[in-house]
């Protein structure tokens, strides 16, 4: 065992931990038993650390800063091959506007570094985690300009796949495009429409969240980067505030740009409420889905069976034979989380006072994992739903005949109120209401 000291005292730590004493207090004052922070979030603000490192290797003014920084760098690079993960240890959900989570990135690299330069952790008289590592910076500008890195990230994927599943929408409108069958409104009988311009319609909803999933991300790549504590770079190099979102902007393939009022940025994190509300705007499209294919779907002798649903797995223990729709199912649970997500994170960008907001790590939380959540959504009713889903057209044709659906098709010859009597008279028979308004254009030709 090794003891670190601080200003509150000592805390005693294995000797192998990368991490320190201030991950130690935050591992046990943050006990809450939800989740470690999100591991995107800590690899970006390593990406951040390298930036910063080699930024301040260029600057440095002697052998010592270059050999420092040499170490950090790779020790940066070691952490995001997934060298150190079980050393992030700090809870998602903490007190002090992510300190803890920065505070445990500072030493794991610093003890990294340490190792790498044949020292051993807790060394910190030869790299510091504060001096050395948090060098020019604070948790007010890495914490959020990492959130935004990690969040750019996911977005492109999530975009992907959001891409994909507007593809696969569009190839099952043009397969099904022949396959007649009844339209719904209040989910009563309404026009007859085609399958595949209900899939048609999709791919359009999902095309508008891809565009503005794209779009957003101008608003992301602002960074406050060089701000340190309030947006005003206190205590940061004229030359390193430069240098290190240029670094960033290499080392991302970003392109990121230090934001004109540092200080809004340090404050305020609506963007990140636009962004979750553009999610919230993708869960709820793909919950209207996946509702729509469970209606679809159901049966198969007592429910539409418009469509079939592959078979995954068996839908229960006591009734042989039932398979359930879970792809939609669980899409839409997925979608439901995310709305929650959505109102959690702006209830904590309300909050936050003055010139920082202290619940930013719910905010971060939050958002990293509805960006997952829907992108690992969207490619499971892409793969496992719609590209392998099938069409009954003579289910479809036969709920069509069923209907007097084509009864509207009157209204411009006939007139509203005669169209409507005849429905009602014949009782929405099909076969009667088809011919009594046949027998009724006839007179109307005569007369």
């Amino acid at each position: 065992m090794r003891t670190e000291k601080d200003s509150l005292g000592e805390v005693s730590l294995p000797d192998e931990a990368l991490y320190g004493i201030q991950s130690a207090r935050a591992r046990d004052n943050f006990a809450l038993g939800y989740k470690r922070t999100n591991q995107r979030l800590v690899y970006a603000i390593v990406k951040v650390k390298k930036a910063a490192a080699l930024t301040l290797a260029g600057l440095g003014t002697g052998a010592r800063d270059t050999e420092v920084y040499g170490a950090l760098a790779v020790a940066c690079d070691r952490v995001l091959a997934g060298g150190a993960d079980d050393m992030f240890i700090v809870d998602a959900l903490q007190g002090g506007a992510g300190t803890s989570t920065h505070s445990n990135v500072n030493e794991v690299l610093s003890n990294l570094a340490l190792r790498i330069l044949g020292k051993a952790p807790g060394d910190y008289e030869s790299v510091h985690p504060l001096d050395d590592v948090n060098r020019g910076q604070s948790t007010n500008d890495v914490y959020p300009t990492a959130l935004r890195i990690a969040a750019i990230e996911l977005l492109r994927d999530l975009s992907g796949g959001c891409a994909e599943l507007q593809e696969a929408f569009q190839a099952r409108e043009n397969e099904f495009a022949g396959v007649r069958k009844l339209g719904r409104t209040q989910l009563m009988d309404a026009m007859p429409i085609t399958l595949g311009l209900e899939f048609g319609a999709w791919a359009q909803a999902l095309g508008r969240d891809r565009w503005r999933l794209y779009k957003v991300e101008e608003r992301l790549r602002m960074v406050n980067l060089g701000g340190t504590a309030v947006g005003l770079g206190d205590s940061a190099n004229r030359k390193y505030r430069f240098g290190v979102i240029e670094e960033l902007r290499r080392l991302t393939g970003i392109g990121l740009a230090a934001a004109e009022y540092p200080l809004d940025i340090t404050q305020n994190n609506d963007v990140f409420v636009e962004v979750s509300g553009l999610l919230k705007a993708l869960a709820v499209n793909l919950i209207k889905i996946s509702h729509d294919l469970r209606l679809m779907n159901s049966g198969p002798r007592g429910g539409l069976g418009e469509i079939r649903l592959a078979p995954l797995q068996a839908g229960s223990t006591i009734m042989p034979g039932k398979v359930n729709p879970v792809i939609p199912e669980t899409v839409i649970q997925a979608g439901m989380r995310v709305i929650a997500n959505d109102c959690a994170i702006t209830q904590a960008a309300c909050h936050g006072e003055f010139e920082l907001n202290a619940f930013l790590p719910l905010i971060a939380d939050c958002l990293l994992e509805s960006l997952s959540l829907l992108e690992r959504a969207v490619s499971l009713l892409r793969t496992k739903c719609i590209e392998i889903l099938e069409a009954d057209s003579g289910k479809c044709a036969e709920l069509l005949d069923a209907s007097c659906a084509f009864a509207a098709a009157w209204v411009p010859l006939l007139g509203y109120d005669a169209v409507s009597r005849i429905v009602t008279e014949n009782k929405s028979d099909p076969l009667r209401v088809k011919q009594a308004l046949e027998e009724r254009a006839a007179q109307r030709q005569r007369l």
